[in-house]
């Protein structure tokens, strides 16, 4: 009976959704006509974009996605939605905009040659794992690791400890790191989803600050294209390491991972998901859509006679990291070191980091005769598999994520939110812009692109309103960018929608939805401190060191308070 409940309640959901956009498309496509309410740049076919429907396609398939749990057709309804908006909602183009959400809006998306680039280190890397998966070499690192991280808490430490060094690129470190420790961590009986939570809160945090990292050119790049016209005397990299003391989000959400991991203190549905994975062993909810079978884990179970040996696992991810930072170097250039990484190629980097990875675990496999040439192919196919399922949900997120685009999503929050911003209230509302950015759009670099361009001029000019610009910058200005920076990263790492939240559910192999209402909690948590304790204090003067220092203790404290210990039965 509770589950016929269910499954009437989610069909309810989705029929009234359904009611709800035939509806609202009716009254829009009456009222795009009615003077003032479309705006000037239109399609062909009719409605304005950057108003205020743009939002309603990442609403839905946000909204679809936390109600059903159901990833891939709320991703589907959100597309379509935003197809129908494009052509005009003409009776009519409810089907057509159905067809072309398959034929065209997907298949531009998985066309691009970066997401064609992301789709195949993922494939590659996904066939490494189950390479050393089969060969052994998963085993060889669990039994070593488990010597000194033989309880939840170490476990869970020794993944943050991980999730922190892999800090060169956000996609190699959820890769890497949760498919690394999810063996570790299921003996212990430590959720999914706290693996996840983790895999995904030390991956783009540290990237956003690392000086060597895939990231930091990108940014510079904006940051350096928003100051050339103010009159701060400083070019973007200066301005981006200033910025850095102001990055109170990307480093408080990194203390809060410690601090749960080393405290075992879980609140909200984490602490429920701890309890149940500590008393029952069940690491996963009952009914999770991981996008892989059991047969994928029978076929990857190594041999009862094959070695378990951690250099069979440890060489070929230390060669797809080395070979990754080689690739930076060698397609970057600039003056310093931390130019020339920032200038790298991140995805052919990687492209060719998981394939000498591949390449050097096929070898010792087969060099030590664990496996056979045949062996050796079922285990790479057999890993590639896995990743089938966020290849599909990656294609669809970034299809969406285009369609926002075109339908101006970004501006319209953007200049909804951000007018008449008085300057001590920038950091926090431009905080709170690029957060609701990225969570609508699922984008951390689209958010950064779209924003920062907006933001410095913004923050300049009411800066000098008020007689506070100045050639060598001033506080606010750097906590602004800084702000966009974080923001962006909230929204990216909390989005249903985002590729990296996807990836972090699949490299944890946990139920995407069950990922973001486990870490969402934990993500807002932060957020509010760092806005009511950090980033208003410091525009209103406060030395971003202080701000740190009280937002830090703040996390720590309120952990304590909100928080409730997961003991271990019998431990």
């Amino acid at each position: 009976m509770p589950r016929t409940g269910r499954w009437w309640s989610r069909a309810g959901v989705l029929a009234a959704a359904a009611v709800a956009v035939v509806v609202l498309g009716a009254f829009v496509s009456a009222a795009g006509a009615a003077p003032g309410l479309a705006d000037t740049a239109q399609g062909a076919d009719g409605l304005g974009t950057g108003r205020w429907w743009s939002i309603l396609p990442p609403v839905l398939a946000i909204g679809l996605a936390l109600a059903t749990r159901q990833i891939l057709p709320a991703l589907f309804a959100g597309i379509w939605l935003g197809a129908w908006f494009l052509e005009g909602l003409s009776p009519i183009g409810l089907l057509t905009s159905l067809l072309d959400s398959a034929g065209v809006y997907t298949v531009e998306a998985l066309a691009d040659p970066q997401h064609v680039m992301i789709v195949v280190f993922t494939l590659m890397i996904g066939g490494l794992v189950g390479v050393i998966r089969k060969n052994g070499g998963t085993d060889g690192i669990v039994r070593v690791v488990t010597r000194w991280a033989s309880t939840p808490r170490g476990g869970q430490t020794a993944t943050a400890g991980l999730g922190v060094a892999v800090f060169f690129d956000d996609y190699a470190n959820t890769l890497v790191v949760g498919n690394t420790m999810r063996p570790i961590v299921d003996r212990l009986n430590v959720s999914r989803e706290k693996l996840a939570y983790i895999v995904d809160s030390t991956a783009a945090p540290v990237a956003t600050l690392a000086l060597l990292s895939t990231w930091i050119g990108f940014q510079v790049a904006l940051i350096d294209d928003a100051v050339a016209g103010s009159g701060l005397a400083m070019n973007g990299f200066a301005v981006f390491v200033e910025s850095l003391r102001y990055a109170l989000y990307p480093v408080l959400a990194i203390v809060l991972v410690f601090t749960v991991a080393l405290t075992g203190r879980d609140f909200g549905p984490m602490l429920a998901a701890e309890r149940r994975a500590r008393t029952t062993g069940e690491v996963l909810r009952e009914g999770s859509h991981l996008g892989a079978g059991e047969g994928g884990v029978d076929e990857l179970a190594p041999a009862e006679e094959a070695p378990r040996r951690l250099v069979n696992a440890l060489v070929p991810i230390l060669v797809l990291v080395g070979a990754t930072v080689v690739g930076l170097f060698a397609t970057g250039e600039g003056e310093s070191v931390i130019e020339v990484v920032g200038d790298g190629d991140p995805f052919s980097s990687l492209l060719w980091g998981s394939l000498l990875g591949l390449i050097v675990a096929g070898a010792m496999s087969m060099g030590q005769r664990i496996l056979t040439m045949g062996e050796l192919v079922d285990a790479w196919f057999a890993g590639v598999k896995s990743i089938l399922y966020v290849v599909i949900i990656l294609t669809l997120a970034w299809a969406l994520s285009a369609l926002t685009a075109q339908l101006g999503t970004a501006e319209f929050i953007a200049g909804a939110l951000g007018e008449a911003i008085p300057p001590f209230l920038l950091p926090a509302l431009l905080f709170v812009i690029s957060a609701a950015v990225a969570f609508a759009t699922g984008t951390s670099w689209g958010t950064m692109g779209i924003l920062t361009p907006l933001a410095v001029p913004l923050a300049w000019t009411a800066l000098e309103a008020n007689g506070l610009a100045a050639p060598d910058g001033h506080p606010v200005l750097f906590a602004s960018v800084s702000t966009i920076l974080a923001g962006a990263v909230w929204g990216d790492h909390c989005s249903p929608i985002s590729d990296t939240t996807v990836i972090s559910a699949l490299a944890s192999q946990c139920d995407v939805i069950d990922h973001v209402r486990t870490q969402l909690p934990y993500a807002l948590f932060v957020a509010v401190v760092v806005i009511v304790l950090g980033l208003l204090p410091i525009g209103l003067g406060l030395p971003w060191w202080a701000a740190l220092a009280v937002s830090g203790a703040a996390v720590v404290a309120g952990l304590r308070f909100l928080g409730r210990r997961v003991e271990t039965p019998g431990g």
